[in-house]
């Protein structure tokens, strides 16, 4: 179970990659989101993400305890980050650049209560952070789909 742990935390691995991998896992996700617009579907886009949320919270606290806490290995994060920005957002190469600057924006400098999330226990506080960072991408997001800047 520890490989599959490490498997899903890792997203295949992209998290061994060490520095930027938060970045790289966040960008590979805009290119699936770009090439395949189904996942754009809100039923399906809705499964995935619990699925992402389900197995990240899972995989993350196993291998905290191998890694230590909220190590920068566990990029399942940033998926699940970026899949909350990009929730029902035409599939568009500029809204997913934008995207995805606001949600890195949003996970690096941690402001508005998200290093907060960050600190609760295991898996949860390791999802936490960046669940809310993509929130507030979104929400900024929606604000410029809708005022049509782009």
């Amino acid at each position: 179970m520890v490989k599959v742990s490490k498997a899903i935390a890792t997203v295949c691995g992209i998290g061994y990659i060490g520095k930027g991998a938060g970045t790289i896992a966040s960008v590979a996700y805009c290119f699936i989101w770009i090439l395949f617009p189904a996942v754009g579907i809100i039923s399906w886009s809705l499964a995935l993400l619990f699925a992402v949320l389900v197995l990240g919270i899972w995989s993350a606290g196993r291998v905290e305890r191998i890694w230590g806490q909220d190590s920068n290995r566990v990029v399942i994060d940033e998926i699940a980050g970026m899949m909350i920005t990009l929730l029902m957002v035409p599939a568009n190469v500029v809204y997913g650049i934008t995207g995805l600057l606001l949600f890195r924006f949003f996970d690096i400098v941690k402001p508005f209560g998200i290093k907060k999330a960050e600190r609760l226990h295991g898996g949860i506080g390791v999802m936490a952070d960046d669940v809310i960072a993509g929130i507030y991408a979104r929400f900024i997001l929606q604000i410029i789909i809708s005022a049509k800047i782009f």
